[in-house]
């Protein structure tokens, strides 16, 4: 649920544009805790109802810090703001071009006025702690190769067609790319929103309709499972996982509603699961359970061509769960759709 919800759902084509591009922009800065202003929000609604255009808000924004009071200034607040203003303008911009001179781009955009490296490559190699990792980091980027690294990540990119693909297989390559982009971490601060900001930009350039709720509402959610998609300790028998990157995927391109639930991204969730054994059935379901996983498997080797519909005849789950369960089986490298949805088949991977 967003501030703007009836003008996403009720409100005029053009009210309903801006309303989503502020829910959007707002609900990213809950990545850093963040959170706008009361005054941010009526701005934002005089925007959204047509009485003041986008330079208007700005200015109106802008002059609200200057003239602040020293002892009512709120420096997390005033970013949260600003960064939200400026996402707002470029998502609201139907243009886009597929380098990394625009992430930088898109980075000094959100940023300038508020980070004094705003569109800048970090010249710093860093560590972040992580709650859903128990405190351990993802292993980012050096500093020193970034631009040759991102050169060639989108080259790759460039050079890859979603044509023909399935749903399943363009959201698990896509949520690659991202993470891999975002595991770069090309600035000191301020990649999960330039990444966020990036990932709906491409989208929209592929033709594909980015709906709002997701990224308004599950903002922690996404950097988590970028987290998770860069992390890996053997020792632990922690494996790097798209699973959950996929499954937010699947909510913003698909419009499909899987619980989007932080505490099943922490590398202990499973054991703390088992331990109390009164987990409700949609929980279960969340991280899946290995005999559903290996009847799939099972069938699908005998039955390459096999439908998800038929499958969930055989197995007796939901829809909802056989698509969860391909899609983890696919993160970990079991399962590979080869061709179309229609005419393809389904390759198990031993």
């Amino acid at each position: 649920m967003t501030e703007f919800d009836y003008y996403i759902q009720q409100g005029e084509p053009s009210q309903r544009e801006k309303a989503e591009a502020w829910a959007i922009a707002i609900g990213l800065q809950d990545v850093d805790g963040l959170k706008p202003s009361q005054y941010l929000l009526e701005t934002a609604r005089r925007h959204i109802e047509g009485e003041i255009d986008y330079e208007e808000t700005k200015r109106l924004v802008n002059s609200y810090y200057e003239t602040l009071p020293a002892n009512e200034q709120d420096s997390d607040e005033e970013e949260a703001d600003k960064v939200a203003l400026h996402i707002t303008q470029v998502l609201s911009e139907r243009t886009f071009t597929f380098s990394p001179a625009e992430l930088a781009n898109i980075h000094r955009r959100l940023f300038t006025g508020v980070l004094p490296h705003a569109g800048r490559y970090r010249d710093v190699n860093i560590t972040k702690k992580e709650w859903v990792l128990n405190g351990d980091t993802v292993l980012y980027a050096s500093c020193d190769p970034i631009s040759a690294t991102l050169i060639y990540d989108f080259g790759q990119e460039k050079q890859f067609s979603y044509v023909r693909l399935s749903k399943e297989d363009m959201i698990a390559h896509f949520s690659k790319f991202i993470s891999g982009i975002w595991q770069i971490h090309p600035f000191k601060e301020g990649n999960t929103r330039t990444t966020a900001v990036f990932a709906i930009k491409y989208l929209r350039k592929l033709g594909y309709r980015v709906t709002n709720e997701p990224f308004a509402d599950n903002a922690k959610y996404f950097r988590n499972a970028l987290v998770r998609a860069n992390y890996q300790n053997y020792e632990k028998g922690i494996e790097e996982t798209t699973e959950f990157l996929e499954l937010f995927f699947r909510n913003v391109l698909l419009g499909e509603q899987y619980p989007l639930k932080k505490r099943y991204q922490h590398i202990e969730w499973k054991q703390v699961a088992s331990s109390f054994g009164t987990e409700k059935s949609s929980e279960k379901q969340q991280i899946g359970t290995e005999k559903s996983s290996e009847k799939i498997l099972r069938i699908m080797a005998e039955q390459p061509t096999i439908t998800t519909a038929i499958l969930v005849k055989e197995i007796g789950i939901s829809t909802r769960a056989v698509d969860k369960q391909i899609a983890k089986l696919k993160a970990l490298g079991q399962l590979q759709r080869v061709g179309a949805d229609k005419g393809g088949y389904w390759k198990v991977i031993k």
